[in-house]
């Protein structure tokens, strides 16, 4: 089997039999759309919507959902899919971290609305909770899989702040 990986930002597509496009997500959002009668699928991985408060520098478009979803559009049309047999898969959107804000139900409702405003029906979706999930989408046969991943991804935790010595002089804030 042909495994392809996606990071934040990044699409892949591919017609190709025993083909895998994976990604892991916390509270970032997996679209994966199939054209089930083309055999043709393609998934994207966004970590917002949109740009808040100002513009994106163009080399990080493709990690906002607004200008993710239209390249993957655009790619799975661009090999002939037609946008009315598109199927959606919607994943992620998971709060992992308390205090974060809404990020994932946020990521959440724009996926939603983007799908409903393009009339793109979703026939699975995975979302939300507070676990990430690993995605695994075949898009030749129009299949996908998500795994919750229970257990930290490898990220090492921040240093233990040390007390200082007592003869380590006074620290002004200003």
């Amino acid at each position: 089997m042909r495994r392809i990986t996606i990071l934040q930002g990044e699409q892949a597509v591919s017609d190709e039999p025993g083909t895998a496009i994976v990604t892991v997500l916390g509270s970032c959002i997996s679209v994966c759309l199939t054209d089930p009668t083309m055999r043709i699928g393609g998934m994207n991985h966004f970590l917002l919507a949109t740009p808040r408060g100002h513009a994106a520098p163009a080399d990080q478009l493709q990690r906002y959902g607004i200008h993710a979803m239209e390249l993957l559009i655009n790619a799975l049309m661009g090999r002939g899919c037609r946008r009315s047999e598109l199927r959606a898969h919607l994943y992620g959107g998971a709060t992992m971290i308390a205090g974060l804000g809404q990020i994932g139900t946020h990521n959440i409702a724009f996926a939603r609305r983007f799908l409903a405003t393009e009339g793109i029906a979703i026939s699975h979706e995975d979302v939300g909770g507070r676990h990430a999930r690993r995605v695994e989408f075949h898009p030749y046969e129009g299949r996908s899989r998500a795994i919750k991943v229970h257990e930290p991804l490898g990220v090492p935790a921040p240093a233990p702040l040390r007390d200082l010595p007592s003869d380590v002089g006074e620290l002004e804030l200003f």
